[in-house]
């Protein structure tokens, strides 16, 4: 197989080198902006898709293109990478002690097919969180480039309180369901 990893992301690496090793790795190089309000689902879906059709778009027919958006929403709000420590401070504060959701889009493009997608859904519930708390973690500077402000395979996993759904959709790749679309076989999500 010829794949190719739209993401430069080194975590989303390393979770599909569990399910193959056969793969390289191309940035997709495309605004993350979103013109009107979507709901979580429909953005991460509409930026999966466009970080796979621009690599694709530069790729021989023979590959096979996968891509991968994640978001963290707490009540219809979109908590993507904060861009400040004080971004993520706040973002924590509004998630401690509540259920927020984990939404990740995959897009598989196979040769001669047309494209696959799948969106991901893990709810994750933070324990009560003092200030304290919270600045001990942002002293780890983990929350750097974590849609949401955490790493759960990190510190981060100290902030959670339960989750339900796939374990990995919070770390970026859900990847049962990759191993499943390379498979070719359907599974159906909510």
């Amino acid at each position: 197989m010829n794949l190719i990893l739209a993401s430069s992301s080194p975590r989303r690496q390393a979770l599909l080198k569990r399910v193959t090793s056969d793969f390289i790795s191309i940035p997709a190089a495309v605004s993350e902006h979103i013109d009107q309000p979507l709901p979580p689902a429909k953005h991460v879906a509409v930026l999966a898709a466009r970080k796979g059709e621009a690599v694709a778009a530069k790729q021989s027919a023979t590959a096979t293109i996968l891509s991968a958006d994640t978001v963290v929403s707490f009540q219809q709000q979109i908590f993507g990478k904060p861009k400040s420590r004080s971004a993520a401070r706040a973002t924590l504060q509004q998630l401690q002690n509540q259920t927020h959701q984990v939404y990740t889009a995959l897009w598989l493009k196979q040769p001669q097919q047309s494209p696959e997608q799948k969106v991901v859904r893990t709810d994750v519930t933070f324990y009560p969180l003092t200030l304290t708390q919270i600045e001990r973690y942002l002293a780890t500077g983990e929350y750097r480039d974590k849609a949401g402000a955490y790493g759960i395979q990190g510190y981060g996993g100290l902030l959670v309180k339960a989750i339900q759904g796939d374990f990995y959709n919070i770390m970026g790749l859900p990847i049962a369901v990759v191993s499943q679309l390379l498979a070719g076989e359907q599974l159906y999500l909510d």
